[in-house]
């Protein structure tokens, strides 16, 4: 990360929580505008599955100078907002504050009742779960394994995920001593930190060995990554994973990308996300071992530079949660919940005003609306979970235009949702989707829509399936049930060049109890099944024919069976728009 990056060094102004929130309107408070509208096609392929929704993607960091951490309506704020982790105790206050004591080192401000209990009651109340930074700029491995102790064994806390330290590349390693995370260590390369690294893991785990415990890392692209440190033989991150990777159960990085124009700040999570992701996963693959598969990748912390308050930063922001998701990071924390501003640069953005504060809802700042009150980045956010819930799939979703980006989940329970993010900050999108393992029903949908500047989320029935029109500068969810039928196929695949690997559920709606069943289907490419698992597959040309096997054959009405196989292909591997069980033509999705 550049070392320029300042949100999570700026002390909040500590304001008493005055304002109760709500925040669950039935109509959003601006009416849709009347702009042009362009037409843009967005495709859903249910069946490409990305990643599951994790029960730790959506998080947010709380500090300690927070004065507000543990008010009334804090735990209420973070699970209307559908947060469900918190990180603490925040940002570079992490490797200057010791939790025993509850004190920070060099005189950093840290805010009374903000100690780990109270900070753990927060979390409890909102069905959250945290992510505890431990000192590693000022602190001990000893320090670190008695939190541990005393979080799951004392308290029975249960808090699985630790880092150890923040950003301790910042400590002057790279920019002649001038650093902004502190670090009391006299060497402060990346070797010394693998090293440490290390010792913390192995007394963190003896005091619980179910934690799970990341490295920070220097996020691929941004300063100081690339760059040989005066005490190393490689950059940063390749030392510590060298050294320590095979020890780590997660990578660490954050980002704050910059941007020229909200225009350009709305391109950086197809940009950057994905290009980070693998970088980081390549290097897990390089240094971890046999363990690689098992290495996750958290973003703990995220956020823009500029257009921190407005709607660019509302829009922003649940584009670049979903996309690292997608991508495979099982955490992404905003910074943070309230970060304050010193009100110096306050400017108006595309009609509102932005406070340059960093924060999802306002600290009460002097110049600011009163404390808790909601900025579009709050609103942004929540609509992730009106898209899906953990546990979901995110599927793929594509759009033909760059200022309308699509995301999907199919649910559980069958249904697909589809969130549209309008960048265009002067046309209305008139939405033309398609659906490929997906079947919707054609009852009008359930739509929630967050507009330009509003200060509600709405919902209705609007639009259909196939068609929605998504105001400027808006955000739609558009929740959609699958098509009736005796019989329901999920069809979920893996791809990878050559080969595939399909998993399919049949439900039995209304068929009655089935004794002994087939499920014909017509592959659309040129995929060859070469072995399956419960079920016996025949397949004639692009025809394939599965039956039960000894003990599947029973389906009772309202039950599901599963079978899978593994395919060849070559030029494509489309989905089968078509399934019979036993006959019956069923609805997929």
């Amino acid at each position: 990360m550049k070392s320029s990056i300042h949100l999570c060094r700026e002390r909040v102004i500590a304001v008493a929580a005055t304002l109760s929130l709500a925040v669950t309107g039935a109509i959003a408070a601006v009416a849709p505008s009347a702009a042009a509208a362009n037409s843009v096609s967005v495709s859903v392929d249910a069946a490409l599955q990305l990643a599951t929704v994790p029960v730790t993607g959506v998080g947010v960091n709380i500090p300690v100078y927070d004065a507000n951490m543990n008010a009334a309506a804090t735990p209420g704020l973070l699970s209307t907002a559908g947060i469900n982790t918190v990180r603490y105790p925040g940002g570079s206050h992490s490797d200057v504050y010791h939790w025993q004591t509850g004190t920070a080192e060099g005189g950093a401000y840290v805010a009374p009742n903000t100690g780990f209990d109270a900070f753990m009651g927060t979390v409890r109340a909102a069905g959250a779960q945290p992510i505890i930074t431990a000192n590693y700029g000022s602190g001990t491995p000893q320090e670190a394994a008695d939190w541990v102790r005393y979080a799951n064994v004392t308290k029975g806390y249960g808090v699985k995920y630790w880092e150890v330290g923040n950003e301790v590349y910042g400590n002057g390693e790279y920019s002649n001593g001038n650093g902004w995370e502190y670090d009391t260590h006299s060497s402060k390369s990346a070797t010394t930190y693998a090293i440490n690294l290390v010792q913390y893991i192995s007394a963190m785990k003896a005091a619980d060995p179910s934690i799970k415990i990341g490295a920070v890392l220097t996020t691929p692209g941004y300063w100081p990554d690339g760059i040989v440190g005066p005490g190393d033989t490689m950059d940063w991150n390749h030392t510590v994973l060298s050294i320590a990777g095979s020890k780590i159960d997660f990578a660490i990085v954050h980002a704050y990308p910059t941007s020229t124009s909200p225009a350009d700040l709305l391109t950086k999570p197809q940009a950057q996300d994905a290009n980070i992701t693998g970088a980081v996963r390549s290097l897990i693959n390089q240094y971890a071992g046999s363990n690689a598969p098992n290495v996750g990748i958290a973003v703990t912390e995220a956020n823009a530079q500029a257009y921190l308050d407005t709607s660019p930063n509302g829009l922003f922001a649940p584009d670049d949660y979903l996309t690292w998701l997608e991508n495979g990071a099982f955490n992404v924390d905003w910074w943070d919940l309230r970060n304050g501003t010193d009100c110096t640069k306050v400017t108006t953005v595309e009609g509102a005003t932005d406070y340059n504060d960093g924060g999802m809802v306002s600290s009460g700042s002097p110049c600011e609306p009163a404390v808790n009150s909601p900025f579009p980045v709050y609103y942004g956010i929540q609509m992730i979970s009106r898209l899906g819930a953990p546990g979901d799939t995110l599927v793929k979703a594509a759009s033909s235009s760059s200022l309308l980006t699509a995301h999907a989940v199919r649910r559980a329970n069958g249904d697909v949702d589809v969130m549209l993010i309008n960048k265009d900050p002067n046309n209305d999108a008139t939405v033309n989707l398609s659906y490929t393992g997906f079947t919707p029903s054609s009852a009008t949908p359930t739509v929630h829509s967050y507009l330009k500047n509003a200060h509600s989320i709405g919902t209705a029935q609007s639009g259909s399936p196939t068609t929605q029109t998504v105001p400027v500068y808006g955000i739609t969810v558009v929740q959609m049930h699958p098509t009736g039928a005796a019989c329901r196929v999920v069809y979920n695949k893996s791809e990878w060049s050559g080969v595939m690997v399909g998993n399919v559920t049949v439900v039995n709606n209304s068929l009655g109890q089935v004794n002994g069943w087939t499920l014909g289907f017509t592959f659309p490419g040129d995929n060859a099944v070469t072995n399956s698992w419960n079920a016996s597959v025949s397949q004639s040309g692009p025809s394939v024919n599965a039956r039960n096997v000894s003990y599947d054959a029973t389906v009772p009405q309202g039950g599901s069976v599963q079978w899978g196989f593994r395919a060849t292909w070559s030029s494509s591997d489309a989905n089968p728009s078509a399934f019979w069980f036993n006959g019956a033509s069923c609805a997929i999705g």
